[in-house]
């Protein structure tokens, strides 16, 4: 059974930094592609940064040059490394992780974010 838990989250003030953590159980991180999303208040879920197996990385514009997403194989963890955070970057954040194999995805249960101007 694949399980991803979200920890990290937390209310900051516009400027400063977060480190979110994704742990997963029943899947490896290592062979498969990750990412985060995230989901304001009445808007859709967006993607913002996504890694595939091999270590390419895609970002979003909003996200681009201020957040960094990175991988540890030996804990089987994901992380996503936000700074100069601001009003606009608040939400739920889900990580992802996509099976190569059969392309299904899999997702954490979320955690907040609330950035204070």
């Amino acid at each position: 059974q694949v399980r991803l838990v979200e920890s990290g989250g937390g209310l900051v003030q516009a400027g400063e930094s977060l480190r979110l953590s994704c742990s997963a159980s029943g899947i490896l991180v290592s062979v498969n592609a990750v990412g985060w999303y995230r989901q304001a208040p009445g808007k859709q879920r967006e993607p913002i940064v996504t890694m595939s197996a091999e270590g390419t990385t895609y970002y979003s514009d909003s996200v681009k040059g201020r957040f960094t997403i990175s991988r540890d194989n030996a804990k089987n963890t994901v992380a996503l490394l936000m700074n100069s955070l601001r009003s606009e970057d608040s939400a739920v954040y889900y990580c992802y992780v996509r099976n190569t194999w059969n392309k299904l995805d899999y997702w954490g249960q979320g955690t907040q974010v609330t950035v204070s101007s």
